[in-house]
């Protein structure tokens, strides 16, 4: 595994070392050794798939509450996103700014996402499927979120005219 970090402190690419063959190939997708190594130590405790029908469905930007804050690790395993890490910590330099990368089956990207941080993806192709990876059990309580399109963070989203849940849309305007 290659890790490489992003304009966001803590948010980190990771991209496969493929193993090829004739029959194909072999990687490691997570290793707890290897991600502790380079100072990401988590364990994660839940790994949740999110299947999307249709190309231009976008969902996010969701994170959880304290004590229920979470980190991910989202990998695409069926077509291809456009993913977003939205930095919500305070007291961070990056504060209300945003990184963007593609994760496909193809390149075989991971993204992790520390807690403090709001996730979202919009599908670039039809039939996507998501691989997360969390720190935290999923608690209804704690789940929270902040509008994709929100003017206050400026996220540029490659479809226009997403497909978007009622809960997606109804986040009120960020307040600081």
């Amino acid at each position: 595994m290659k890790f490489r970090e992003t304009a966001i402190s803590g948010v980190v690419v990771i991209e496969l070392e493929r193993q090829k063959d004739d029959r194909g190939w072999f990687a490691r997708a997570w290793c707890h050794e290897a991600f502790a190594a380079y100072g990401l130590s988590v364990e994660f405790i839940q790994s949740n798939l999110s299947y999307n029908e249709k190309s231009g469905t976008l969902r996010g930007m969701h994170y959880q509450n304290a004590p229920y804050s979470e980190a991910k690790l989202v990998r695409c395993v069926a077509g291809a996103v456009h993913d977003v890490a939205l930095d919500l910590r305070p007291d961070s330099p990056t504060f209300k700014k945003s990184i963007t990368t593609e994760l496909s089956a193809k390149n075989g990207h991971a993204l992790f996402v520390p807690e403090g941080i709001a996730h979202g993806f919009q599908t670039l192709t039809n039939h996507t499927t998501l691989l997360y990876q969390m720190s935290k059990a999923y608690s209804p309580e704690a789940a929270a979120g902040v509008r994709w399109n929100d003017s206050a963070f400026q996220i540029k989203w490659p479809i226009e005219d997403p497909i978007v849940c009622e809960r997606d849309q109804a986040f009120a305007d960020f307040e600081a």
